[in-house]
């Protein structure tokens, strides 16, 4: 595009060169333009795309090129420029605006063809247009200023030529967001907001609805360039592209292809950013195959041509939404595009062109007429007989912006006009000549410009040349009469970044679509809370399955990509939407193995009380004294406790119980052990002394064997202190074992503490079973030592097996297992120990005799260890 620009420039340089070698002025050629001409004191330029279609030359280099043919005119496009003609002489008439100072104006048809914008842009650039064959070479006043071009690509290529001259380019229709850099195009201007913000208002139209599959059809230019760029930035927010459609400039051979993927696609929202060839053509194949069921997007190019959804047209493209400038009213402009008449001017040839266009005939004495009907205009036909686009001024938009260009250049000039010296913006605080502007100064001016219209709306540039960004949401449906209109729906301002908002009625859209219901447009259907999105490997983000979340996890929104893991004390509900408070557990005096170990606790109490009681009332009798009635009270009151301390265990955790359980459970074993291991050694030196004379046992009397019982339980009290000093026991809320509950439990805090604690009663416990065992062979009819091994055996077993299970048991049933092994040694060593000394006092009183126990056969032997026992 650069080279063609070049090429140009360097054509015109050619033909100044040439033209300055000659004694008179001559022009080697001249491009054969469509336009409008009018003359005054300060000219401006204007390029439009009347006709919608062109043809090349052929270039063989063997004879003169033949000139570019245009065809297809627009009527309503027509409007535009005649729209600036009025402006300019409304401008002429108005005194407060340029007084004493004439506009005029040299018009220029694009054909919708880069290369003939170029070559308008030029001839207006070089102002060698009806020069005078003498030697002044004195023509027109040159252009100070250009209101186009439509289309953002040609803008880029034109702004780029301009900007070498400054000369201010003020488009009334170039959207592209590129054109925003001012370091690339210092020159430009434009009265209608960039793409940045038609783009923001079509994605707020899409999220309003909830549209996430989108398809988008662009042109291959830097127009559809930069819209895709920006289309993706904002959509991948929320939404992702079901398909990307590019179409040629100039090129229709793609477009049934590209409707045939439309068709296929499974997005139903289709957004097109196409000028109004493209889209014509795309209506016409989308309508040839039959593409029903899809919700189009409409860009501010050509969603202000509702006629193009006429007739059976409407079945498709009926509901296209779209984004507009402003609808604003011009006072007086109908009237005078009514008083439009054909004239013999080649300069005006264009008043010829579009009087064919609406009456459908062709001036006799016009070679170049495009239109191809035998009847013969007379030029006296009446026009506002007839009902055309041209002439229907009820919905302006881009004439409107056309209408501002026009006046923001006419308020630069007369800001211009009225510098006095000394205060001017210019080097030395100087003044622009007013009867020699040149672009460059009009820029400066243009700038600054800050206006009100007749309409009430302020017009002003931002930095980067943009207008204010106001749209309409337009509906494209049906009126009273079955004409086809742009309903204005809704609206989003975007003047203030902060404050951006989107307004819809949605009581006056209409739906293509049957009941009259909005579209949906998605990939996959939306997760329902309590589910998240799984993608699809290899496909887009809005494409994906939905999971269930797992247990423990909620999602409370819909399609939600990740679920919400609920905090330890809580747990998911049934359909994964919402956490709740987990079920609070512990082993309690309520349920029924909690009560089937109190009960056994207050038995094992009971049963530790009563052989108490037994043994106080008959401890004169012979076997209370040969059992050491002293250790054996000890005993049973370590038992008592050892009984009450499995109450510790059951009940809500606290700081206080988790502490008080674990001191008196490993005081009261490491008691009761110490009581059986000094009746253990009590027993072997008795039996074991049977020299008379030894007197072993004076040195382990009462005394000594209270002392010992102490010392051996005072070691496990300082386990207790080192322990419950440094790491104490503590509530904890166990959430690992049960999913639904948290289970309250006593955690160790220290694990070595514990350790020790049962490792020492474990050894108590060892030492003393290895005694008993040693003293089994003991005289039949006194089976002490044989009933401490029994006892020893199974506190050792039940102890031995509790570990593991311990360890190995989840949640509360750890508690149960250490409550059951509680009881379990209690009631062995209990039962063992005592109850056969309860049954022979109570039931055989006659074997509770001196001779009895002392039995027969080695009288003086047991009557010594007898009272060695006492």
């Amino acid at each position: 595009m650069r080279a063609i620009l070049y090429a140009f420039l360097m054509l015109e340089v050619v033909f100044i060169a040439l033209s300055s070698q000659k004694n008179s002025c001559e022009m080697l050629e001249r491009f054969a333009l469509n336009g409008l001409y009018e003359k005054g004191d300060i000219m401006l330029g204007g390029i439009f795309a009347i006709h919608f279609g062109s043809v090349a030359p052929q270039l063989s280099f063997q004879s003169k090129p033949e000139q570019w043919k245009c065809y297809s005119l627009d009527s309503a496009v027509f409007r535009r420029m005649q729209t600036m003609i009025f402006a300019i002489r409304e401008i002429n008439r108005n005194p407060n605006i340029l007084p004493n100072i004439t506009l005029g104006y040299r018009v220029y048809d694009n054909c919708l063809n880069l290369q003939l914008s170029l070559r308008a842009a030029i001839t207006l650039t070089g102002g060698q247009d009806d020069i005078n064959p003498d030697d002044t070479c004195k023509g027109l006043p040159p252009v100070v200023a250009i209101v186009g071009d439509p289309l953002s690509t040609h803008s880029i290529a034109i702004s780029r030529v301009l900007a070498t001259f400054r000369m201010p380019l003020v488009s009334y229709c170039a959207t592209c967001s590129c054109l925003s850099n001012k370091l690339e195009f210092p020159s430009f201007f434009r009265t209608i907001p960039s793409d940045a913000f038609l783009i923001k208002a079509i994605m707020e139209v899409i999220k309003y609805f909830g549209w996430t599959w989108i398809g988008i059809i662009i042109t291959d230019d830097d127009y559809g360039e930069n819209t895709l760029k920006n289309f993706n930035e904002e959509l991948q927010d929320f939404g992702c592209l079901s398909f990307t459609e590019i179409l040629k400039i100039n090129e229709l051979s793609r477009i049934p292809e590209t409707v045939k993927i439309v068709k296929k696609s499974t997005a139903r929202v289709i957004a097109a950013f196409l000028p109004k060839f493209h889209i014509t053509a795309l209506i016409e194949e989308v309508v040839k195959q039959n593409v029903r069921g899809k919700q189009w997007l409409a860009s501010e190019a050509w969603s202000v041509f509702p006629n193009l959804a006429s007739g059976k047209n409407f079945a498709f493209f009926g509901g296209t939404i779209g984004i507009a400038t402003r609808k604003r009213e011009i006072p007086g402009l109908q009237d005078f595009l009514l008083q439009v008449h054909p004239v013999v001017d080649p300069n005006n040839n264009l008043y010829n062109k579009l009087w064919e266009t609406i009456f459908n005939c062709s001036f006799a004495y016009d070679s170049s007429s495009d239109i191809t009907s035998n009847k013969t205009c007379t030029g006296l036909e009446d026009i506002r007989s007839t009902k055309t686009p041209y002439h229907d001024v009820s919905d302006l938009r881009i004439s409107y912006n056309v209408y501002k260009a026009v006046y923001a250049l006419a308020h630069a000039l007369h800001n211009l006009k009225i510098c006095r010296d000394g205060k001017g913006p210019f080097e030395n605080n100087s003044c622009a000549d007013s009867t020699k502007v040149q672009p460059w100064q009009v820029l400066h001016y243009l700038k600054e410009v800050n206006f009100t219209t007749v309409t009430g709306e302020r017009v002003f540039f931002d930095e980067y040349g943009d207008d204010i960004a106001v749209f309409d949401i337009v509906n494209w449906q049906l009126d009273s009469n079955g004409v086809v209109k742009c309903a204005v729906i809704g609206e989003y301002d975007g003047t203030d970044a902060a404050t951006q908002e989107l307004s819809i009625n949605e009581s006056t859209i209409f739906w293509n679509f049957p009941f009259q219901t909005i579209p949906k447009s998605a990939c996959s259907k939306s997760c329902s809370s309590g589910s998240r999105k799984s993608f699809r490997r290899g496909e887009p983000l809005c494409c994906f399955e939905c999971v269930p979340c797992g247990e423990g996890e909620i999602s409370n929104e819909t399609d939600s990509s990740n679920c919400i893991k609920c905090p330890s004390d809580f747990w998911s509900n049934f359909n994964k939407t919402k956490c709740v408070l987990k079920e609070v557990d512990f082993l309690s005096f309520t349920e029924v193995i909690g009560i089937i170990l109190t009960v056994s606790s207050g038995c094992g109490v009971c049963l530790c009380l009563s052989t108490i009681a037994v043994f106080i009332h008959y401890r004169t009798s012979p076997l209370v004294k040969a059992n050491n009635l002293e250790l054996s009270f000890i005993l049973l009151i370590s038992l008592t406790l050892c009984f009450l301390c499995a109450l510790g265990f059951i009940g809500q955790p606290t700081q206080l119980t988790c502490i008080v359980r674990h001191v008196v459970f490993g005081i009261s074993f490491a008691l009761c052990v110490s009581c059986i291991l000094v009746k253990t050694i009590v027993v072997i030196m008795a039996f074991k002394a049977v020299v008379p004379s030894n007197k072993i046992l004076k040195w382990f009397g009462a005394a000594q064997q209270r002392g010992a019982v102490l010392m051996l339980t005072l070691f496990q009290t300082l386990i207790c202190i080192v322990w419950f000093t440094t790491a104490p026991p503590f509530p904890y809320k166990n959430t690992k074992y049960e999913k639904f509950k948290v289970i309250l439990e006593c955690d160790v805090g220290s694990v070595v503490g514990f350790s020790c604690l049962l490792g020492y009663i474990g050894l108590l416990a060892g030492v003393c079973f290895a005694l008993a065992f040693l003293a089994r062979n003991l005289p039949d009819n006194f089976n002490e030592a044989r009933l401490i091994t029994f006892s020893m055996l199974i506190f050792c077993a039940v102890w031995i097996t509790f570990i593991p299970t311990y360890i190995g048991s989840p949640g509360k049933y750890a508690v149960i297992v250490e409550v059951f092994a509680i009881l379990t040694s209690s009631f062995g060593l209990l039962i063992i120990k005592f109850s056969p000394r309860c049954y022979v006092i109570l039931f055989r009183a006659d074997l509770n005799t001196k001779k009895a126990i002392m039995g027969r056969g080695r009288p003086q032997t047991i009557k010594q260890r007898h009272v060695c026992l006492e």
